[in-house]
């Protein structure tokens, strides 16, 4: 079985328990996931099955889009509600929509980000939520990413709380922790902030309405029409061209063959071999040589 699972992932599960459930569901030990989303997160989670596993990155490489809520006035330690409480300040007034919109604008574009404690990034061998455990901190590294949206969608103050919840949709480069631009985006405001709750509409090109839920994944194995819902390696690499190659081009490329533009009728710089309308191969462009040669074999068979 090989392909790609475009899974809805339920609030209050990790991703490893998705992927574990999905091990037992298809009975196979060979699947992995294109980014992870924290257990309080919902939203699409592409999971590629059998010989699919190689285009992991492929898929990851794409922009993600999000919708989800800040919550101003309170801070937590894992920057959503799953933390405890450790600032709160209220907002005494009404935080006018043009100041939110002003915000949020200085925040898109090319920024860099700490990760939180509370994540899965590893530093020195651990994951970072295990020092977070254990009461430590360490140096963090910084990373880079790019917003490419970050719309504000409605606001709502309650004057009786004196709270007020922002609810907006963020587009961005894999990488980025939505708790933290969001919380970045309470303190610009002058207050302390968390993510009250976040779902992932789209990832590796897959929008929430082509999900399958884990009962889905059931019923179809149960009915035998699993292979119905699984999407080829060609869709991780869509946004390259593609090229047939013929019986004896397909036979150089078995053993790593280079191969000259003339031969793909292609300049592009990168290029998908398929033979027998399957992916094969990944191959770029040498400018040094002047001919492609492998970036990824998918299967010499």
């Amino acid at each position: 079985m090989d392909g790609i699972i475009p899974l809805y992932k339920e609030r209050g599960m990790t991703s490893f328990d998705c992927v574990s459930r999905l091990r037992r569901i298809l009975h196979t030990k060979k699947i992995g996931h294109s980014g992870t989303l924290d257990p309080s997160v919902d939203g699409v989670l592409p999971i590629c099955v059998g010989s699919a596993t190689k285009v992991v990155p492929y898929l990851m490489k794409s922009g993600k889009n999000y919708q989800g809520e800040l919550l101003i006035g309170e801070a937590t330690t894992t920057e959503d509600l799953d933390g405890e409480v450790i600032a709160a300040q209220p907002v005494t007034s009404e935080i006018p929509p043009a100041a939110i919109e002003k915000a949020m604008a200085s925040l898109t574009g090319d920024i860099t980000q700490i990760p939180p404690m509370y994540s899965a990034v590893k530093v020195n061998g651990k994951r970072l939520y295990e020092y977070a455990r254990a009461g430590e901190t360490v140096e963090r590294p910084i990373r880079h990413v790019t917003i490419d949206k970050f719309e504000l969608l409605s606001s709502k103050y309650d004057p009786t709380i004196k709270q007020q919840r922002v609810r907006f949709n963020v587009v961005c480069s894999k990488g980025t922790y939505v708790r933290t631009l969001v919380v970045e985006l309470a303190k610009r405001l002058g207050y302390p902030g968390t993510m009250s709750w976040l779902t992932r509409l789209e990832s590796g090109g897959f929008m929430l309405e082509q999900t399958l839920s884990l009962t889905d994944v059931q019923d179809a194995v149960t009915a035998g029409t699993i292979s119905h819902y699984l999407y080829p390696l060609d869709y991780a690499l869509r946004d390259y061209p593609a090229v047939e190659l013929s019986d004896s081009q397909w036979a150089a490329v078995q053993h790593g063959a280079w191969l000259k533009p003339a031969e793909v009728s292609t300049t592009a710089d990168s290029v998908v071999l398929k033979y027998n309308k399957q992916v094969k191969a990944l191959y770029h462009l040498d400018q040094q040589h002047g001919a492609y040669k492998p970036t990824k074999m998918f299967s010499v068979k």
